[in-house]
């Protein structure tokens, strides 16, 4: 993979793992960090350019969808728990 690459690889990875602690409740942000980091962990291998820009733009997709989530899980907060 190339430098340029890696590094926006990189990016994204750390940009999802900080929207995905911002949820409120404690099991979705717990289950959002798991998928991050499960995801790109299965992916790390990943050589080939077409599939790494594909992956890439499926990632910049994903973290809107978590951008959105937690805007909306802010609007509608419940309790907090003991865990939280």
């Amino acid at each position: 993979m190339a430098a340029a690459a890696r590094s926006q690889v990189m990016s994204l990875y750390r940009t999802m793992l900080r929207e995905s602690a911002k949820f409120p409740s404690y099991n979705y942000r717990n289950y959002a960090l798991r998928r991050v980091r499960d995801a790109f962990k299965a992916n790390r291998n990943v050589e080939d350019p077409k599939a790494v820009e594909r992956l890439m733009e499926e990632g910049r997709q994903t973290l809107a969808l978590i951008q959105r989530q937690v805007s909306i899980g802010k609007m509608y907060e419940a309790q907090k728990t003991v865990v939280d």
